[in-house]
């Protein structure tokens, strides 16, 4: 008897996440995407999910997020933004179905709604999927911890022209994992821009600088460098296919684990 086959929400399926979202999940031999929502007035609302993917027709229409309620499923997949993510969670915990969020940019209140909902529901939350790129938070930390104090860290990324949010929650979350090694709070040592005359730069700094260009679909990079040295570690992404695989990864691990707020860290097995 063939196993059965996990049933997928994507919410955000129309985006360029949300599409590479649903070829990974045509392509899985355990994923059948089970329901796809856009926001309101959203130009492809009501088409075939599998057709806008490129991957032909899948009998899932794209609906208006308000129909989330609605929607069976074994989990939810978001990619969105804030606010519409909130909404979703609050109707997974009605349901206890678990979610992997790659929404980014939650201020503080929002990241403490969140952390409630993950009480009632298993939640898996990372502003990249990608398996690269966690292993480069894992990889900057030890940098960070063995180097000492005597190398200045910045963190440079790169994306897209179209990308909404600055700096990348990646970039972010890449600070605060250096910051943390150091034994640092990055909300005081954070340095988001430099112009004019700046003086001598502090020891105790994270500089986070942005590219907004072209169609970069992600780099990002951790400096460290001292007298007579300069170690950078970088990740590029060339495709988005690699956050989607890396979702998929995250929803069967996530799938069967109690309420909590997980990393992807967590499912690797690197935090």
């Amino acid at each position: 008897m063939a196993e059965k086959r996990i049933k997928a929400i994507v919410s955000g399926a129309a985006g360029r996440m949300g599409q590479e979202l649903i070829r990974a999940i045509f392509s899985s031999p355990d994923f059948v995407l089970s329901a796809a929502l856009e926001k309101k007035g959203h130009p492809l609302l009501g088409k075939d999910a599998g057709t806008v993917a490129g991957v032909g027709e899948l009998s899932v229409l794209i609906s208006p997020e308000s129909e989330f309620e609605k929607c069976g499923g074994d989990l939810l997949i978001e990619f969105t933004f804030p606010e519409p993510t909130l909404k979703h969670l609050e109707a997974a915990s009605k349901k206890k179905m678990p979610a992997v969020v790659g929404s980014t940019g939650f201020s503080p209140q929002q990241k403490q709604e969140l952390e409630l909902f993950s009480r009632k529901i298993p939640i898996l939350l990372s502003p990249n999927m990608s398996v690269g790129v966690n292993l480069l938070f894992s990889l900057a930390a030890k940098a960070a911890q063995v180097l000492g104090p005597g190398y200045d860290i910045e963190v440079v990324e790169a994306h897209h022209r179209n990308k909404q949010d600055a700096p990348s929650g990646t970039a972010i979350r890449l600070a605060e994992v250096l910051a943390r090694a150091r034994g640092w709070n990055l909300s005081e040592v954070a340095c988001y821009h430099r112009e004019g005359k700046t003086g001598i730069r502090p020891d105790k700094q994270i500089g986070i600088q942005t590219v907004r260009a072209g169609d970069i679909v992600g780099e990002h990079t951790a400096v460290l460098a001292g007298a007579g040295e300069r170690i950078e570690l970088v990740h590029r992404a060339s495709s988005r296919q690699t956050f989607a695989s890396g979702a998929l990864r995250a929803a069967r691990w996530i799938l069967n684990k109690p309420p909590g707020l997980y990393s992807m860290g967590d499912c690797l097995g690197i935090e």
